[in-house]
Formats: structure tokens, C-alpha cells, sequence
């Protein structure tokens, strides 16, 4: 049998439409990660900067290692006010959760996708 010129069997367009859909998914969702990045990051400056005090580039810096998960460049000497302290390892702790999260956001569409794609997200 012949099919009709410019046809095409439905699973190919159920298949495009699927990854038009987790282009579309992790895109979404790449960018609700970057504004939480984003925003996790001004709140470590903000922490670091006014409890410090440091300089907003210090601030920066120390920041964004504890959220890529390297650690603080400036350790903490025992002169730190309590107040830099509690927020450091409160920080540090948020940190970690915020970073799992988002690393979860991103990989969400793709583990749907392949549910999806293998017909395991239908029962029976």
C-alpha cells in the first residue's frame, strides 16, 4: 500500500509534538532555575555584604561558591560577629537544597519525556 504523497504516519507527529514539548518544558524550566539562582545569590550577597560587613565583590564571591557547592573563599576567623556566623551556615545549608532543586527542575522534562517517548505513562 501507498501512502499519499507529503503523509505521514501519526507516530511521527506524535513524536515531533513530543519534542516540541520538552523543548518547550525545559526551556521553562531552565529559566524559572536561573531566576532561583538568581535570586539565591542576592540573598547570599545581601547576607554577606550587610552581616559581614564585606565589600559587595567579596560578597559576591563568597556567595556564589557556597552556591556552586565549593565553599566559602573568606573562612570565618572567631572575631566574626554571631549574627555573619548563623547566616554562613544557614546559607551554606540552603545552599545545598537549592542546588538539588534545581538540578531536579531542569531534569524533570527529560525524565517525563522519556516516560512519554517508552509509552510508560500509560497503565495496563
Amino acid at each position: 500500500m501507498s501512502r499519499a504523497a507529503g503523509s505521514r504516519p501519526s507516530n511521527h507527529a506524535d513524536r515531533h509534538a513530543l519534542r516540541r514539548q520538552l523543548r518547550a518544558n525545559l526551556t521553562r524550566n531552565a529559566g524559572i532555575a536561573a531566576i532561583g539562582l538568581i535570586v539565591s545569590l542576592g540573598i547570599g550577597m545581601a547576607g554577606y555584604h550587610w552581616l559581614g560587613p564585606m565589600p559587595w565583590l567579596d560578597a559576591f564571591v563568597n556567595a556564589a561558591m557556597l552556591l556552586g557547592g565549593m565553599g566559602p573563599v573568606a573562612p570565618l576567623d572567631a572575631a566574626a560577629p554571631d549574627g555573619l556566623k548563623l547566616f554562613a551556615g544557614l546559607y551554606a545549608i540552603y545552599c545545598g537544597v537549592v542546588v538539588i532543586a534545581m538540578i531536579g527542575l531542569i531534569l524533570a522534562p527529560i525524565g517525563m519525556h522519556m516516560l512519554h517517548r517508552f509509552h510508560l505513562d500509560r497503565s495496563g
